[in-house]
């Protein structure tokens, strides 16, 4: 059944076949019109103190007409803290036509506030208006949506009832045409059944033909059955007249049932006909309802703009509320003000009058002060003078302390580069001396030594030994010594790397480089080398060089140097070098014993070249090129290092650790190369058997390293009387240090001693060997540079 909204048109959009997305677009359109509409009137509502224009304003007193007043929030305020010029007080007159005006233009002020109160009243009623209606349309479009979606909501119902019907109907007209199809079937098989009865009777009939003429054949020769014949022919006959009459009767059926089955044909090609309509109205349906429900997702769509548009407004109409709130205690407050003002007009009023009464004593008293005032001119005068005399001393001392600062400046200047200038001299001198520099160090007091420092070691205090002498007392007598800087207990790490930092800066020079530690077992050489590389501030001489070179490195990338920096890192235990940088090295700290029963398949031999530099075969050489590089190979290193405990001390180095870092330069604008080489040298410690305490393994590591100190006496004894064989292949270790003892390499020894006093004989000893090394004279250091590049750069795209 067709709804009464089945046969309504569609809406416009779909009449004019305008899509959903324009619909929308033309309704934010007119909402965003109407929202800057809106906005322009709630604009010029939020701009209370905007300059407002009047076709006249005309005063209380003369109704004369005054052109255009404009007033903003300043002006009044200005107005009313305006305060009476100073002048002659004792003209009364221009008092009172100040007044006078001040009054005129507060009476304007309040007309034109007066204005602008009616112009709101009147901008409030009319947005009060305006939102009236707009929440009146606002719930006129809502129950207009309401009663549309009701009336889809009942089309749509109508429709589905409909197609629930029409379903219902073609079903039926299925089973009918199901019912005729298996009549007509089982008509088919009776009359095919009816044909059979009717071919068997023709065949009986036949026989009984042939049985008669048999009879009849038989009724020649026998008479007597004759009669019996005629009878049974009589009986045949009439079964032959019954089944023609039955086959009668079957052509009738089958008649009949040929007529029903021309109407039944008939009537299931009506029924297609019929269920064909009704498959064409079901689809128009179908296509009627997608179309409502096109129009329902519109009408929804404008349901939500609609109601977006009525927040919009309410919004606008909570806001236009709050607005005519602040507008009215705005003008609540003003009209306070107003009030005020009149007070103090009254006020005014009254002190003028005052005024008037005692304007003739003031006059009496002008002329007093007048008097009084010129001798104060005097005064004036004279304190001026003074004043710009003192202004005159105080810039002339402000200059002369400008000059005295710009003098220190320049002397501590001058100090600095004379410090500069001497180092560089001491350098040259050096240089030009050729003997090995010696520094000496000596480790702070620990809680387990048996005595303080000023019982066994003292510093003179003479300007010629200040910083560069030491004394040692042994059973009450001094043994002085002198070395090139000599570093108290009290020297932290910072004051003793600033002194051989300058010997660093050499290395990436072009000269060769050596700083070894000796000193006695417990003295703080490895300390003095390596110190604590975790915390900044007691870091050693070795990582604080290796940070000043990369960082003088980056630095002179600027002058065009480009530096390449390979590292290796060996030691010597028992006359046996050990590559602490080898990937098959186990490592270990406290490695009390090395297992020498394994031959190892590396043969580290040491070679010299004809330049004086030092090669170990099998050595592992490792490019680096950062900082964070070499701490990594300094802590494998320092895990690897063979190192015991002995009764002088726990963690006791048992060889000789040997760190070497070249250094390739190249300056691609000077075409200048320079090969350098800085070796870092922290000795094992010296220690007499008695009071070591070593045994077994202990003692043979005892013995190698005594024999390899015994060695570089030796070699340093032979250097200091000149002889023409110096005994460096005696140990491995002199060996290793021939370029830099005997060479042209620039070396520095830091002797290190213990303030203890049971180790005064073995720090005297230190000292004393110390002493005849300063004294020994080597080969002058000499830079190595070259002007060509093509053995730096061969060798450069090798590594």
């Amino acid at each position: 059944m067709a709804s009464r909204n089945q046969n309504r048109p569609p809406r416009s959009p779909f009449n004019k076949k305008a899509s959903t997305e324009e619909l929308a677009v033309e309704k934010r359109q007119r909402f965003g019109a109407d929202k800057m509409e809106r906005q322009g009137v709630a604009g010029r509502g939020r701009a209370p103190f905007s300059v407002v224009n009047t076709a006249s304003a005309v005063s209380e007193g003369d109704g004369v007409e005054c052109s255009t007043v404009e007033f903003t929030k300043e002006d009044v305020d200005a107005l009313l803290n305006e305060k009476m010029k100073k002048g002659n007080p004792y003209d009364n007159k221009k008092k009172m036509e100040q007044m006078g005006d001040l009054i005129k233009r507060l009476k304007l002020c309040v007309r034109w506030f007066k204005r602008v109160e009616e112009g709101y009243v009147q901008e409030k009623e009319k947005l009060q208006s305006e939102l009236e209606s707009a929440v009146k349309k606002g719930i006129d479009t809502e129950t207009e949506m309401k009663i549309k979606i009701e009336e889809f909501n009942e089309t749509i119902s109508d429709l589905r009832k409909t197609i629930s019907s029409l379903e219902g109907r073609l079903l039926k007209e299925e089973s009918e045409k199901l019912e005729a199809i298996n009549c007509y079937r089982k008509e088919k098989e009776a009359r095919t059944a009816a044909e059979k009865v009717g071919n068997e009777k023709s065949a009986e009939l036949e026989k009984v033909r042939d049985e008669k003429s048999v009879a009849e054949k038989k009724a020649t020769s026998n008479e007597d059955l004759y009669k019996r014949s005629q009878e049974y022919n009589m009986s045949l006959q009439q079964y032959n007249s019954r089944l023609q009459s039955d086959l009668e009767i079957a052509n009738e059926s089958h008649k009949r049932l040929e007529t029903e089955k021309a109407t039944i044909v008939e009537s299931l090609s009506n029924v297609r006909g019929h269920n064909k309509a009704l498959q064409d109205q079901l689809a128009s349906l179908k296509v009627s309802q997608e179309e409502a429900s096109k129009q329902k997702e519109v009408q929804a769509y404008e349901l939500r703009c609609l109601r977006e548009e009525l927040k919009q407004m309410r919004d606008d109409r909570d806001w236009h509320q709050a607005h005519a709130n602040a507008l009215i205690g705005e003008f609540t407050k003003y009209k306070e003000c107003t009030g005020k003002s009149f007070a103090q007009l009254d006020t005014l009023t009254i002190k003028t009058n005052a005024l008037e009464e005692t304007c003739s004593s003031q006059k009496e008293q002008i002329n007093i002060l007048q008097q009084q005032l010129i001798a104060e001119k005097e005064k004036l005068k004279v304190a001026d003078l003074s004043a710009s005399e003192t202004r005159t001393v105080f810039e002339e001392q402000k200059r002369i302390i400008h000059e005295l600062k710009d003098r220190l400046a320049d002397k501590e200047f001058q100090v600095v580069e004379g410090e500069k200038l001497r180092k560089k001299l001491h350098n040259t001198i050096l240089e030009l001396k050729g003997n090995i520099r010696v520094f000496c160090r000596v480790r702070p007091s620990l809680p387990e030594d048996s005595t303080g420092t000023d019982m066994v070691i003292s510093y003179p205090m003479s300007t010629e030994m200040d910083g560069r002498g030491i004394e040692l007392v042994q059973n009450g007598q001094k043994y002085p010594f002198t070395f090139d800087k000599v570093f108290n207990h009290e020297a932290s790490q910072p004051d003793v790397f600033t002194e051989i930092s300058q010997l660093v800066q050499s290395a990436l020079d072009g000269y060769k480089v050596c700083i070894f530690a000796y000193g006695q077992t417990g003295s703080g050489k490895t300390y003095t080398m390596m110190g604590r590389p975790e915390a900044p501030d007691l870091k050693g001489l070795i990582p604080r060089s290796l940070e000043q070179v990369f960082q003088t490195s980056q630095s002179l990338k600027d002058q065009g140097w480009k530096y390449k920096m390979q590292a290796s890192i060996l030691e010597i235990y028992n006359e046996t070098i050990r590559d602490l940088l080898s990937s098959n090295r186990s490592s270990g700290i406290d490695q009390t014993r090395i297992e020498n029963s394994v031959p190892s398949k590396q043969q580290y031999t040491i070679k010299h070249d004809a330049q004086g530099n030092t090669h170990v075969s099998d050595l592992t050489i490792v490019d680096v090129c950062s900082v964070n590089e070499i701490s990594s190979l300094l802590q494998q290193a320092a895990q690897s290092r063979s190192v015991g405990r002995t009764q002088m001390n726990e963690q006791s180095s048992r060889s000789h650790f040997v760190f070497s870092l070249r250094i390739s330069g190249i300056n691609e604008n000077t075409e200048q190369q320079v090969q350098g080489v800085l070796n870092l040298i922290d000795l094992a410690g010296s220690e007499r058997l008695s009071r070591s305490g070593a045994t077994g393994d202990r003692l043979r590591e005892t013995q190698a390293i005594n024999k390899s100190l015994s060695s570089l006496s030796d070699v340093i004894f032979a250097l200091a009387k000149k002889e023409e064989h110096v005994p460096f292949r005696n140990s491995k270790l002199t060996y290793l240090l021939q370029p830099c003892l005997g060479g042209d390499s620039k070396t520095l020894m830091f002797v290190n001693i213990s303030p203890d006093q049971s180790s005064v004989g073995e720090s005297l000893c230190s000292l004393r060997f110390a002493s005849r090394v300063n004294a020994c004279e080597i080969g002058i250091p000499r830079r190595q540079t070259q002007t060509s590049t093509r053995s730096l750069d061969s060798r450069l795209s090798s590594g």
